[in-house]
């Protein structure tokens, strides 16, 4: 592991637990396999001391749930101790594919009922953990991140929920707007972008790709995504442009202003692939408008990529989008849940993020800073050496 070194210089806060909620069970073993054999194959000095005593486990998730009575209502238990423990908790408020009882009818969890099973573990924790980590991917609310009239700012208050329930940090994954870390300015608040994961799974996917001014360049399908754009360009080394919507302020439809048209500014797409990226898929309709007009302007092969792949509406209009030739392969992260379909598309790349949630984690418990995690510019270009090496 690249930051032993600085691991085995170091003593962890308290004794490392995964608490990994049902929305995040089967990532959340992930995660734990890779600390197990990490930890199994680290020699630390202090190992056989009291002063590291079951830093080696054959598992770090503690046993906890939320039962629900039938009335829908629900408690949070932790069946064994956390006192002293520096705890991590996972939990993926967009998966959609949970259910409970409620008065004999079957009820798909939300974000809410998701948010709240959270509070409940918090809660059971009852202050005797020594810290205690929130790793939520998908932010909660975090698209009802701003006031634009008289509305709630429930990304705010979650937050500050959070902070007053105990917890010491918050993680997310390519938060809607980062800034929402201002509700809670002294508290820990990072959010990881997975550009590394992004390109390793392209260019694992891809061996023909040119990364060059020439060949390839990365699009905005939004003003709003505009410095996630600039970042990979700048790392790859390409052009970026961008699309602004304009929209219909004189309507609201399903409480937004429709769009009318997407605008492109930038340089011409001719001839190139091109990578539109965003922090989210949700029904899908911006991302394939974007895609056929860049098809419009002579664009060749085109990569849809974002963080979180939501599909509301489903996958039906990115199966005629890739059967028209509109787009060309379809790039998410496993940071939500992934049903079969998804999987099994031949047009969907899937980046894994357990190893690097793996190592965010490892590296937190002995206290050593994870600014060269939150920044994958040397790694993303050791990679794209690598590939240019491979295939050329």
């Amino acid at each position: 592991m690249a930051n032993d070194e600085k691991l085995l210089r170091t003593l962890p806060a308290g004794s490392l637990g995964l608490i990994p909620l049902e929305s995040f069970k089967e990532m959340g073993k992930k995660v734990d396999k890779y600390l197990v054999d990490w930890r199994i194959k680290r020699e630390h000095e202090l190992s056989d001391t009291t002063t590291l005593n079951g830093y080696k486990r054959d598992t770090y998730i503690l046993s906890a749930s939320c039962p629900r009575f039938g009335s829908g209502e629900a408690k949070g238990v932790i069946k064994e101790s956390v006192r002293g423990y520096d705890l991590y908790l996972m939990v993926d408020v967009t998966n959609h594919h949970l259910t409970y009882s409620l008065c004999g009818h079957t009820n798909l969890m939300s974000p809410d009922d998701h948010f709240a099973d959270l509070k409940r573990v918090i809660a059971a924790i009852g202050g005797k953990a020594r810290r205690i980590t929130v790793i939520i991917p998908f932010l909660y609310e975090s698209r009802q991140h701003k006031r634009t009239s008289r509305e709630s700012l429930d990304c705010a208050l979650a937050l500050q929920d959070l902070i007053k329930m105990g917890v010491d940090n918050i993680i997310t994954f390519d938060a809607h707007d980062p800034r929402v870390q201002n509700a809670i300015p002294l508290n820990g608040f990072d959010t990881v972008q997975p550009a590394y994961q992004f390109i390793k799974g392209i260019l694992g996917n891809t061996k023909d790709l040119k990364i060059d001014n020439d060949h390839l360049m990365v699009i905005s399908p939004d003003e709003g995504g505009t410095n996630r754009a600039v970042y990979l360009a700048n790392v790859l080394g390409v052009d970026m442009g961008m699309f602004y919507k304009r929209r219909d302020y004189s309507k609201i439809v399903d409480g937004r202003n429709p769009i009318v048209a997407h605008e492109f500014l930038g340089a011409s797409v001719e001839g190139k692939d091109v990578l539109i990226i965003d922090d989210m898929i949700s029904s899908g309709d911006s991302m394939i408008d974007v895609a056929t007009e860049l098809k419009k302007r002579k664009a060749n092969r085109i990569f849809v990529v974002a963080t979180f792949g939501l599909f509301t509406n489903g996958l039906e209009k990115f199966d005629k989008a890739y059967e028209n030739g509109i787009i060309y392969r379809l790039v998410t992260t496993n940071l939500t849940y992934q049903d079969a379909e998804l999987l099994a598309k031949p047009y969907y790349i899937n980046c894994d993020m357990s190893k690097y949630i793996a190592y965010i984690i490892d590296t937190l418990n002995h206290d050593v800073s994870i600014s060269d995690l939150l920044d994958p510019y040397d790694r993303i270009h050791r990679l794209i050496d690598k590939y240019k090496t491979e295939n050329n």
